[in-house]
């Protein structure tokens, strides 16, 4: 249900676009995204918690071996595959957002230990800022063998402060101010997944239905083949995380499978906002491996809570 309405939503947003001449980007988008994806899951973060990252420091330094060295290795060598630096971008991008809107929906329902989870979910969320440096890099030293110019003056990295106080310092300090407000507190905790979904919902229908995105038209006309080649990379790259992931972690442990979910889902939506700061540097095609990432990523979660913790 939720992977179509999330297809409905883009491709609603398209024909919006498409019609009415697309909406233009602003970084309010962000400051949305944060309040209601990223700040609702903030609620069960304490200051304590802390602590647990040195408890389970082993496990911690692997996840951040795992999420910011190997899969973005991993992101590269399919990316270069591609010969295309925008599917090469969406797909690095992709790589370096650990985590996700429902990796505690899988934690949850795998019995996977919550509070390491949430841990790992705000690490990943502050590490926001090393991924978008990780992106500039990729481009300014990706570009020349892809034969494509990085533009510098308006890449990634520029649009990083913003969203480090957007996405991060705004819903952390917000979720702090709620939880004295025990009445509102609970209200937002007992409809989270309804104002998540909601929230996906609406920030997809308005990425999609920006300016730019109606660029994804003339891509379909002028170079098809970059839709079943980005399917191809996303598949095989959702295949080498699982592979890594089951290696690396054991599963037994209620730590080490939530850090399993944080390896094996990446931060779609966040990654669609991001994206929308860097077409002009990397290329409309850049959106299409998120795109498909929606479409790959939720059953690949479903088949792995069935087949492999038998969640009833």
């Amino acid at each position: 249900m939720k992977l179509l309405s999330i297809i409905i939503a883009a491709v609603l947003g398209l024909i919006y676009g498409q019609y009415n001449y697309g909406f233009l980007f602003t970084s309010d988008i962000c400051l949305f995204a944060g309040l209601t994806l990223i700040m609702p899951t903030l609620f069960k973060v304490k200051l304590t918690d802390i602590t647990l990252i040195f408890e389970y420091k082993m496990l911690m330094l692997k996840g951040l071996v795992i999420n910011y060295i190997i899969l973005p290795a991993i992101a590269i060598g399919i990316g270069l595959l591609t010969n295309n630096f925008g599917v090469a971008a969406g797909l690095f991008l992709l790589s370096v957002l650990s985590g996700g809107g429902m990796v505690m929906h899988w934690i949850k329902r795998s019995h996977a230990d919550t509070s390491i989870g949430f841990i790992l979910l705000f690490i990943n969320v502050t590490f926001v800022m090393l991924s978008l440096l990780m992106l500039h890099i990729f481009g300014l030293y990706t570009s020349e063998y892809f034969g494509e110019s990085y533009a510098s003056e308006v890449n990634i990295s520029n649009f990083a402060k913003t969203v480090i106080y957007l996405l991060i310092i705004i819903p952390f300090i917000a979720s702090r101010i709620i939880i004295f407000i025990t009445p509102l507190k609970e209200f937002i905790s007992s409809k989270q997944s309804y104002i998540s979904n909601i929230s996906i919902f609406l920030i997809v229908f308005y990425l999609f239905g920006l300016q730019s995105s109606q660029l994804l038209f003339e891509l379909y006309d002028f170079e098809p083949e970059l839709i079943y080649i980005s399917f191809i990379a996303v598949i095989l790259f959702y295949i080498a995380i699982f592979v890594l992931a089951k290696v690396a972690y054991n599963l037994d442990s209620p730590q080490e499978g939530a850090a399993f979910w944080h390896s094996v889902t990446r931060y779609i939506t966040l990654a669609l906002v991001i994206s929308t700061f860097s077409i002009s540097s990397f290329g409309v095609a850049m959106l299409v491996p998120i795109m498909f990432a929606y479409i790959i990523q939720i059953p690949f979660a479903i088949l792995i809570d069935k087949y492999m913790f038998k969640a009833v």
